[in-house]
Protein backbone atom coordinates (compact mmCIF):
# COMPACT_ATOMS: atom_id res chain seq x y z
CA UNK A 1 0.00 0.00 0.00
CA UNK A 2 1.17 3.39 -0.67
CA UNK A 3 1.56 6.01 2.07
CA UNK A 4 -1.04 9.03 1.97
CA UNK A 5 -1.36 11.80 3.81
CA UNK A 6 -3.83 12.86 5.81
CA UNK A 7 -3.90 16.80 5.21
CA UNK A 8 -6.00 19.40 7.51
CA UNK A 9 -9.01 20.53 6.25
CA UNK A 10 -8.38 23.64 4.59
CA UNK A 11 -12.35 24.15 6.25
CA UNK A 12 -13.54 24.61 9.20
CA UNK A 13 -14.42 21.20 10.88
CA UNK A 14 -17.40 22.70 13.02
CA UNK A 15 -19.63 23.98 9.88
CA UNK A 16 -20.54 22.08 6.77
CA UNK A 17 -23.03 24.54 5.73
CA UNK A 18 -19.58 27.02 5.35
CA UNK A 19 -18.03 24.54 2.59
CA UNK A 20 -19.27 24.49 -1.26
CA UNK A 21 -21.16 21.07 -1.28
CA UNK A 22 -18.68 19.76 -3.68
CA UNK A 23 -15.84 20.21 -1.61
CA UNK A 24 -17.12 18.22 1.48
CA UNK A 25 -14.92 15.36 2.84
CA UNK A 26 -16.71 12.68 4.99
CA UNK A 27 -13.48 10.75 5.24
CA UNK A 28 -11.69 12.93 7.09
CA UNK A 29 -11.33 10.92 10.29
CA UNK A 30 -10.51 13.82 12.71
CA UNK A 31 -14.89 14.27 12.08
CA UNK A 32 -15.03 10.66 13.73
CA UNK A 33 -12.58 11.45 16.32
CA UNK A 34 -14.47 14.64 17.00
CA UNK A 35 -17.59 13.19 16.92
CA UNK A 36 -18.72 16.60 14.45
CA UNK A 37 -19.35 14.08 11.06
CA UNK A 38 -23.17 14.00 11.92
CA UNK A 39 -24.29 17.62 10.37
CA UNK A 40 -21.77 16.91 7.32
CA UNK A 41 -24.23 13.73 6.81
CA UNK A 42 -27.82 15.08 7.64
CA UNK A 43 -26.19 17.93 4.83
CA UNK A 44 -25.85 15.39 2.07
CA UNK A 45 -28.78 13.63 3.17
CA UNK A 46 -30.47 16.29 2.20
CA UNK A 47 -28.55 18.11 -1.04
CA UNK A 48 -26.61 15.27 -2.11
CA UNK A 49 -27.29 11.90 -1.05
CA UNK A 50 -24.94 10.42 -3.44
CA UNK A 51 -21.92 12.95 -3.47
CA UNK A 52 -18.89 12.81 -5.90
CA UNK A 53 -15.76 13.88 -3.49
CA UNK A 54 -13.20 14.82 -6.27
CA UNK A 55 -10.12 15.19 -3.71
CA UNK A 56 -9.28 12.96 -0.75
CA UNK A 57 -6.36 11.08 1.03
CA UNK A 58 -7.64 7.84 -0.70
CA UNK A 59 -8.20 9.77 -4.18
CA UNK A 60 -12.09 10.37 -5.57
CA UNK A 61 -15.09 8.03 -3.83
CA UNK A 62 -18.88 8.34 -4.05
CA UNK A 63 -20.74 8.66 -0.75
CA UNK A 64 -24.06 6.67 -0.50
CA UNK A 65 -25.53 8.39 2.66
CA UNK A 66 -29.11 7.34 2.78
CA UNK A 67 -31.06 3.67 4.12
CA UNK A 68 -32.14 2.84 0.70
CA UNK A 69 -29.40 3.80 -1.74
CA UNK A 70 -27.34 1.71 1.11
CA UNK A 71 -29.51 -1.05 0.37
CA UNK A 72 -29.67 -1.02 -3.46
CA UNK A 73 -25.81 -1.03 -3.46
CA UNK A 74 -25.34 -3.82 -1.00
CA UNK A 75 -28.11 -6.18 -2.82
CA UNK A 76 -26.44 -5.74 -6.05
CA UNK A 77 -22.98 -7.53 -6.00
CA UNK A 78 -23.34 -8.36 -9.38
CA UNK A 79 -22.20 -4.24 -10.06
CA UNK A 80 -20.67 -3.49 -6.72
CA UNK A 81 -17.71 -5.50 -6.19
CA UNK A 82 -16.31 -6.05 -2.53
CA UNK A 83 -13.32 -7.99 -3.82
CA UNK A 84 -10.09 -7.67 -2.72
CA UNK A 85 -8.51 -7.06 -6.13
CA UNK A 86 -10.83 -4.58 -6.94
CA UNK A 87 -9.99 -2.22 -3.84
CA UNK A 88 -11.80 -4.12 -1.41
CA UNK A 89 -14.12 -2.86 1.44
CA UNK A 90 -12.52 -0.16 2.82
CA UNK A 91 -12.62 3.45 1.60
CA UNK A 92 -8.50 2.77 1.55
CA UNK A 93 -7.47 0.33 -1.53
CA UNK A 94 -6.43 -2.59 -0.41
CA UNK A 95 -4.88 -3.90 -3.92
CA UNK A 96 -1.49 -3.15 -3.29
CA UNK A 97 1.23 -4.14 -0.77
CA UNK A 98 0.28 -6.00 1.89
CA UNK A 99 -2.42 -7.37 0.34
CA UNK A 100 -4.83 -9.39 2.21
CA UNK A 101 -7.77 -11.01 0.67
CA UNK A 102 -10.66 -12.90 3.04
CA UNK A 103 -14.17 -14.01 2.44
CA UNK A 104 -16.16 -10.52 3.06
CA UNK A 105 -14.18 -9.20 0.22
CA UNK A 106 -14.75 -11.44 -2.07
CA UNK A 107 -17.34 -12.00 -4.60
CA UNK A 108 -19.79 -15.31 -4.87
CA UNK A 109 -18.95 -17.81 -5.39
CA UNK A 110 -15.58 -17.90 -3.10
CA UNK A 111 -17.28 -15.48 -1.00
CA UNK A 112 -20.21 -18.32 -0.18
CA UNK A 113 -18.27 -21.56 -0.04
CA UNK A 114 -15.80 -19.66 2.60
CA UNK A 115 -18.33 -18.14 4.63
CA UNK A 116 -19.75 -21.68 4.93
CA UNK A 117 -16.99 -23.08 6.57
CA UNK A 118 -16.74 -20.31 8.96
CA UNK A 119 -20.57 -20.00 10.23
CA UNK A 120 -21.00 -23.14 12.65
CA UNK A 121 -19.47 -21.28 15.47
CA UNK A 122 -22.66 -18.70 15.01
CA UNK A 123 -25.46 -21.40 14.47
CA UNK A 124 -27.84 -21.40 17.14
CA UNK A 125 -26.90 -24.85 19.06
CA UNK A 126 -23.51 -23.36 19.55
CA UNK A 127 -24.81 -19.98 20.71
CA UNK A 128 -26.80 -21.55 23.34
CA UNK A 129 -23.53 -23.58 24.36
CA UNK A 130 -21.50 -20.56 24.82
CA UNK A 131 -24.20 -18.28 26.49
CA UNK A 132 -23.37 -19.90 29.77
CA UNK A 133 -19.72 -19.45 29.41
CA UNK A 134 -20.18 -15.60 28.46
CA UNK A 135 -22.57 -15.35 31.65
CA UNK A 136 -20.05 -16.25 34.34
CA UNK A 137 -17.24 -14.30 32.22
CA UNK A 138 -19.37 -11.35 32.31
CA UNK A 139 -20.04 -11.79 36.17
CA UNK A 140 -16.84 -12.29 37.25
CA UNK A 141 -15.30 -9.05 35.09
CA UNK A 142 -18.32 -7.10 36.60
CA UNK A 143 -17.22 -8.42 39.99
CA UNK A 144 -14.08 -7.10 40.09
CA UNK A 145 -15.08 -3.62 39.22
CA UNK A 146 -14.18 -0.86 42.04
CA UNK A 147 -16.60 0.85 43.55
CA UNK A 148 -16.26 4.37 43.95
CA UNK A 149 -13.48 4.58 41.90
CA UNK A 150 -13.11 6.44 38.80
CA UNK A 151 -11.82 3.14 35.88
CA UNK A 152 -11.58 2.88 31.86
CA UNK A 153 -14.81 1.26 30.96
CA UNK A 154 -13.11 0.20 27.68
CA UNK A 155 -10.42 -1.59 29.35
CA UNK A 156 -11.49 -3.22 32.45
CA UNK A 157 -14.76 -4.16 30.44
CA UNK A 158 -15.44 -3.78 26.80
CA UNK A 159 -11.94 -5.81 25.75
CA UNK A 160 -11.53 -7.95 28.29
CA UNK A 161 -14.57 -9.90 27.59
CA UNK A 162 -14.51 -9.17 23.91
CA UNK A 163 -10.79 -10.77 23.85
CA UNK A 164 -12.03 -13.78 26.18
CA UNK A 165 -14.68 -14.06 23.72
CA UNK A 166 -12.23 -14.19 20.65
CA UNK A 167 -9.89 -16.17 22.30
CA UNK A 168 -12.93 -18.90 23.14
CA UNK A 169 -13.81 -18.91 19.39
CA UNK A 170 -9.87 -19.53 18.35
CA UNK A 171 -9.15 -21.60 21.44
CA UNK A 172 -6.22 -19.09 21.16
CA UNK A 173 -4.09 -19.62 24.21
CA UNK A 174 -5.34 -17.62 27.15
CA UNK A 175 -2.59 -15.95 28.51
CA UNK A 176 -1.99 -14.53 24.94
CA UNK A 177 -5.38 -12.87 24.54
CA UNK A 178 -4.33 -9.02 24.55
CA UNK A 179 -2.44 -9.78 21.54
CA UNK A 180 -5.82 -9.98 19.46
CA UNK A 181 -6.98 -6.90 20.59
CA UNK A 182 -4.18 -5.12 19.95
CA UNK A 183 -3.86 -6.90 16.29
CA UNK A 184 -7.19 -5.91 15.67
CA UNK A 185 -6.40 -2.42 16.53
CA UNK A 186 -3.19 -2.35 14.43
CA UNK A 187 -5.16 -4.29 11.21
CA UNK A 188 -7.91 -1.00 11.67
CA UNK A 189 -4.90 1.61 12.60
CA UNK A 190 -5.61 5.12 10.78
CA UNK A 191 -2.61 6.38 12.28
CA UNK A 192 -0.04 3.80 11.01
CA UNK A 193 -0.34 5.47 7.44
CA UNK A 194 0.32 8.62 8.05
CA UNK A 195 4.11 8.05 7.39
CA UNK A 196 6.20 4.83 5.41
CA UNK A 197 7.35 4.33 9.03
CA UNK A 198 4.07 4.04 10.54
CA UNK A 199 2.74 1.64 7.67
CA UNK A 200 5.90 -0.75 7.76
CA UNK A 201 5.12 -0.94 11.33
CA UNK A 202 2.46 -1.92 10.55
CA UNK A 203 2.96 -4.79 8.55
CA UNK A 204 5.57 -5.57 10.57
CA UNK A 205 2.71 -6.51 13.18
CA UNK A 206 0.31 -8.46 10.68
CA UNK A 207 3.49 -10.40 10.29
CA UNK A 208 3.76 -11.48 13.50
CA UNK A 209 0.36 -12.60 13.40
CA UNK A 210 0.53 -14.64 10.17
CA UNK A 211 3.55 -16.14 12.15
CA UNK A 212 1.42 -16.95 15.57
CA UNK A 213 -1.65 -18.42 13.61
CA UNK A 214 0.83 -20.44 11.19
CA UNK A 215 1.96 -22.24 14.33
CA UNK A 216 -1.64 -22.92 15.82
CA UNK A 217 -3.01 -23.91 11.99
CA UNK A 218 -0.28 -26.58 11.45
CA UNK A 219 -0.96 -28.10 15.30
CA UNK A 220 -5.07 -28.58 14.02
CA UNK A 221 -4.86 -29.30 10.60
CA UNK A 222 -4.42 -33.21 10.63
CA UNK A 223 -6.26 -33.64 14.29
CA UNK A 224 -8.36 -36.17 14.01
CA UNK A 225 -11.12 -35.08 16.35
CA UNK A 226 -13.24 -32.46 14.28
CA UNK A 227 -12.66 -29.16 15.87
CA UNK A 228 -15.08 -26.45 16.68
CA UNK A 229 -12.83 -23.89 16.91
CA UNK A 230 -12.42 -21.23 13.97
CA UNK A 231 -9.04 -22.08 13.05
CA UNK A 232 -9.73 -26.24 13.09
CA UNK A 233 -12.32 -25.05 10.83
CA UNK A 234 -10.47 -23.00 8.76
CA UNK A 235 -7.71 -25.69 8.42
CA UNK A 236 -10.37 -28.44 7.50
CA UNK A 237 -12.98 -26.85 5.71
CA UNK A 238 -12.92 -27.88 1.72
CA UNK A 239 -12.88 -24.73 0.72
CA UNK A 240 -9.96 -22.48 2.77
CA UNK A 241 -7.75 -25.80 3.92
CA UNK A 242 -5.84 -24.89 0.59
CA UNK A 243 -5.94 -20.96 1.12
CA UNK A 244 -2.28 -18.82 0.69
CA UNK A 245 -0.78 -17.38 3.66
CA UNK A 246 -2.43 -14.04 3.17
CA UNK A 247 -5.93 -15.46 2.56
CA UNK A 248 -5.85 -17.30 6.09
CA UNK A 249 -4.12 -14.02 7.30
CA UNK A 250 -6.77 -11.56 5.56
CA UNK A 251 -9.66 -14.67 7.27
CA UNK A 252 -7.53 -14.28 10.29
CA UNK A 253 -7.55 -10.47 10.21
CA UNK A 254 -11.51 -10.15 9.23
CA UNK A 255 -12.43 -12.74 11.88
CA UNK A 256 -10.76 -10.88 14.87
CA UNK A 257 -12.05 -7.44 13.74
CA UNK A 258 -15.14 -8.52 13.40
CA UNK A 259 -15.78 -10.51 16.76
CA UNK A 260 -14.02 -7.51 18.69
CA UNK A 261 -15.07 -4.22 17.70
CA UNK A 262 -18.72 -4.52 16.89
CA UNK A 263 -19.38 -5.96 20.43
CA UNK A 264 -16.35 -3.55 22.36
CA UNK A 265 -17.34 -0.75 20.94
CA UNK A 266 -21.10 -1.35 21.50
CA UNK A 267 -20.40 -2.40 24.95
CA UNK A 268 -19.04 1.33 25.18
CA UNK A 269 -21.09 3.41 22.92
CA UNK A 270 -24.34 1.91 24.74
CA UNK A 271 -22.83 2.83 28.16
CA UNK A 272 -22.48 6.84 27.03
CA UNK A 273 -25.86 6.42 25.39
CA UNK A 274 -27.55 5.85 28.53
CA UNK A 275 -25.55 8.33 30.35
CA UNK A 276 -26.48 11.04 28.19
CA UNK A 277 -30.01 9.81 28.05
CA UNK A 278 -30.82 9.44 31.82
CA UNK A 279 -34.47 9.15 30.80
CA UNK A 280 -34.12 5.96 28.98
CA UNK A 281 -31.32 4.06 31.82
CA UNK A 282 -34.49 5.31 34.57
CA UNK A 283 -36.11 3.43 31.95
CA UNK A 284 -33.99 0.12 31.77
CA UNK A 285 -33.77 0.23 35.54
CA UNK A 286 -37.26 0.04 36.04
CA UNK A 287 -38.12 -2.71 33.84
CA UNK A 288 -34.96 -4.51 33.09
CA UNK A 289 -36.84 -7.04 30.56
CA UNK A 290 -36.11 -3.39 27.93
CA UNK A 291 -32.75 -5.03 27.06
CA UNK A 292 -34.45 -7.38 24.42
CA UNK A 293 -34.88 -4.50 22.26
CA UNK A 294 -31.92 -1.93 23.79
CA UNK A 295 -29.09 -4.21 22.52
CA UNK A 296 -30.50 -3.73 18.82
CA UNK A 297 -30.58 0.18 19.44
CA UNK A 298 -27.39 0.24 21.08
CA UNK A 299 -26.00 -1.35 17.77
CA UNK A 300 -28.23 1.36 15.67
CA UNK A 301 -26.59 4.47 17.51
CA UNK A 302 -23.18 3.13 17.84
CA UNK A 303 -22.77 2.23 14.50
CA UNK A 304 -19.35 0.20 14.90
CA UNK A 305 -18.29 -0.06 11.39
CA UNK A 306 -18.72 3.69 10.01
CA UNK A 307 -18.92 2.73 6.19
CA UNK A 308 -18.16 -0.34 4.06
CA UNK A 309 -16.57 0.43 0.42
CA UNK A 310 -17.75 -1.19 -3.07
CA UNK A 311 -16.17 -0.87 -6.39
CA UNK A 312 -18.71 0.06 -10.21
CA UNK A 313 -18.19 -3.47 -12.01
CA UNK A 314 -19.98 -1.04 -14.93
CA UNK A 315 -21.20 2.00 -15.64
CA UNK A 316 -24.72 2.45 -13.38
CA UNK A 317 -26.47 4.83 -12.11
CA UNK A 318 -27.76 5.67 -8.18
CA UNK A 319 -30.25 7.99 -7.50
CA UNK A 320 -29.55 9.96 -10.57
CA UNK A 321 -25.88 9.92 -10.54
CA UNK A 322 -23.76 8.22 -13.03
CA UNK A 323 -21.24 6.19 -11.46
CA UNK A 324 -18.34 4.53 -13.67
CA UNK A 325 -16.61 1.73 -13.90
CA UNK A 326 -13.77 1.56 -11.11
CA UNK A 327 -15.16 3.74 -9.16
CA UNK A 328 -15.10 3.70 -5.44
CA UNK A 329 -18.38 3.24 -3.85
CA UNK A 330 -18.47 4.55 -0.30
CA UNK A 331 -21.90 3.23 1.77
CA UNK A 332 -22.04 5.18 5.04
CA UNK A 333 -23.81 3.14 7.46
CA UNK A 334 -22.99 5.22 10.10
CA UNK A 335 -25.31 8.05 8.22
CA UNK A 336 -28.44 5.41 6.65
CA UNK A 337 -28.72 4.57 10.76
CA UNK A 338 -29.58 8.17 11.06
CA UNK A 339 -31.93 8.38 7.81
CA UNK A 340 -35.22 10.45 8.64
CA UNK A 341 -36.82 8.50 6.00
CA UNK A 342 -36.10 4.79 7.20
CA UNK A 343 -35.74 5.12 10.64
CA UNK A 344 -38.40 7.35 12.88
CA UNK A 345 -36.78 9.98 15.05
CA UNK A 346 -33.66 8.74 13.92
CA UNK A 347 -31.37 10.97 16.32
CA UNK A 348 -33.00 10.21 19.68
CA UNK A 349 -31.48 7.06 21.48
CA UNK A 350 -35.20 5.26 22.29
CA UNK A 351 -34.26 1.82 23.87
CA UNK A 352 -38.17 0.36 23.37
CA UNK A 353 -38.55 1.43 19.65
CA UNK A 354 -41.05 -0.63 18.12
CA UNK A 355 -38.48 -2.37 15.07
CA UNK A 356 -35.20 -1.99 16.59
CA UNK A 357 -33.87 -4.00 14.24
CA UNK A 358 -34.29 -1.79 11.58
CA UNK A 359 -30.70 -0.74 11.06
CA UNK A 360 -27.57 -1.17 8.93
CA UNK A 361 -24.98 -1.78 11.30
CA UNK A 362 -24.67 -5.41 10.49
CA UNK A 363 -24.63 -4.88 6.87
CA UNK A 364 -27.24 -6.57 4.36
CA UNK A 365 -27.51 -9.38 2.13
CA UNK A 366 -24.69 -11.97 0.95
CA UNK A 367 -22.13 -9.63 3.92
CA UNK A 368 -23.94 -9.40 6.42
CA UNK A 369 -21.79 -9.70 9.78
CA UNK A 370 -21.97 -13.53 10.72
CA UNK A 371 -21.61 -12.58 13.76
CA UNK A 372 -24.49 -10.99 14.35
CA UNK A 373 -26.45 -13.03 16.75
CA UNK A 374 -23.41 -13.53 19.30
CA UNK A 375 -22.71 -9.72 19.30
CA UNK A 376 -26.34 -9.44 20.48
CA UNK A 377 -26.45 -12.03 22.92
CA UNK A 378 -22.83 -10.61 24.78
CA UNK A 379 -24.25 -7.62 24.81
CA UNK A 380 -27.55 -8.70 26.16
CA UNK A 381 -25.70 -10.60 29.01
CA UNK A 382 -23.21 -7.86 30.12
CA UNK A 383 -26.83 -5.64 30.39
CA UNK A 384 -28.76 -8.39 32.54
CA UNK A 385 -25.68 -8.73 34.75
CA UNK A 386 -25.01 -4.71 35.36
CA UNK A 387 -28.59 -4.34 36.47
CA UNK A 388 -28.78 -7.86 38.44
CA UNK A 389 -25.48 -5.99 40.36
CA UNK A 390 -26.93 -2.74 40.08
CA UNK A 391 -30.29 -2.02 39.95
CA UNK A 392 -30.95 1.44 41.11
CA UNK A 393 -27.71 3.28 40.93
CA UNK A 394 -26.80 4.15 37.13
CA UNK A 395 -22.79 3.42 36.32
CA UNK A 396 -22.02 6.92 36.13
CA UNK A 397 -19.40 8.35 33.24
CA UNK A 398 -17.41 11.02 35.14
CA UNK A 399 -15.37 12.87 32.20
CA UNK A 400 -15.22 12.70 28.19
CA UNK A 401 -14.74 9.63 25.85
CA UNK A 402 -11.58 9.10 24.06
CA UNK A 403 -12.89 8.09 20.40
CA UNK A 404 -10.35 6.65 17.99
CA UNK A 405 -9.01 8.24 14.95
CA UNK A 406 -10.76 6.12 12.09
CA UNK A 407 -13.03 6.88 9.57
CA UNK A 408 -14.03 2.82 9.41
CA UNK A 409 -13.93 1.78 13.49
CA UNK A 410 -16.13 4.34 15.68
CA UNK A 411 -14.80 3.61 18.75
CA UNK A 412 -13.43 4.30 21.59
CA UNK A 413 -9.61 3.60 23.56
CA UNK A 414 -11.12 5.24 26.91
CA UNK A 415 -14.50 6.07 28.94
CA UNK A 416 -13.87 6.93 32.42
CA UNK A 417 -16.64 5.66 34.59
CA UNK A 418 -17.84 5.24 38.27
CA UNK A 419 -19.64 2.83 40.01
CA UNK A 420 -21.61 4.29 42.92
CA UNK A 421 -21.24 2.41 46.23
Amino acid sequence: MSSVNIAESVYPLDDPYAIPLDKINVSDPELFRSNRMWPYFERLRREDPVHYCAESAYGPFWSVTKYKDIMHVETNHGIYSSDVEQGGITIRDNNAGLKLPMFIAMDPPKHDAQRKVVSPIVAPANLAKLEGTIRERAGKILDSLPVNETFNWVDRVSIELTTQMLATLFDFPWEDRRKLTRWSDVATSEEAFKTPEGEAAREAELLECATYFTELWNQRVNATEPGGDLITMLAQGESTKNMSPMEYLGNVILLIVGGNDTTRNSLTGGLLALSENPDQYRKLRENPALVETMIPEIIRWQTPLTHMRRTALQDTELAGRKIKKGDRVVMWYVSGNRDEEAIDEPNRFIIDRPRPRQHLSFGFGIHRCVGNRLAEMQLRIVWEEILKRWPDKPIEVVGEPKRVFSNFIKGYEALPVRIPG
